[in-house]
């Protein structure tokens, strides 16, 4: 997939999520993704800082 299909894609999906929705339900979800998306970047980070992959620690 290329990065504008998937540009796309995600407005698409956030299109369609958000109908029929409040504008305080859209606002309660987005914060919600937003802080699913910023707890996985800190798992990634936290596992590349400190637990390097299993074949490099011999």
């Amino acid at each position: 997939m290329q990065s504008c299909e998937l540009v796309i894609s995600i407005s698409s999906l956030a299109c369609c999520i958000a109908e029929g929705k409040s504008a305080d339900e859209i606002a309660l979800l987005a914060s919600i993704l937003s802080q699913l998306g910023d707890t996985l970047a800190t798992i990634s980070a936290h596992q590349s800082l400190c637990c390097p992959p299993e074949d490099t620690k011999k």
